[in-house]
């Protein structure tokens, strides 16, 4: 497995209006890309709970002509707001530095007691 911070060129995070974040994460060449994409590992349901977003309310977009994904979802305050503590939304991406995404050619882990593919 490596994490998702040695596998992009860029991740960041800024505003997308006053309500709004937004979160590209960028790749070398299309095989990383590709490779991250098949992986499942990022998706609406794995990084809303890294970044305290509900992932119904997560937009995802694969761009691979940019070998790129793109994620947006509501601010918890508006941009400015007294209880805002990332004004230009720079510092959201970090939680997903750490995301984890399986090898290439990994084989499915089975669990001790259901012994079920996850």
């Amino acid at each position: 497995m490596a994490a998702l911070g040695e596998l992009a060129q860029l991740i960041r995070s800024k505003n997308a209006g006053p309500w709004t974040l937004t979160v590209d994460i960028m790749f070398p060449d299309a095989q990383t890309f590709e490779h991250v994409v098949a992986s499942g590992a990022v998706t609406p349901a794995a990084v809303g709970p890294l970044l305290g977003v509900d992932p119904g309310l997560i937009e995802m977009f694969n761009y691979a002509p940019a070998n790129a994904i793109k994620f947006s979802f509501p601010r918890q305050y508006p941009n400015g707001h007294p209880e805002d503590t990332d004004a230009f939304g720079g510092q959201q991406f970090a939680p997903l530095v750490d995301l984890e995404i399986p090898s290439p050619n990994a084989e499915p882990q089975q669990t001790a007691a259901a012994g079920a593919l996850r």
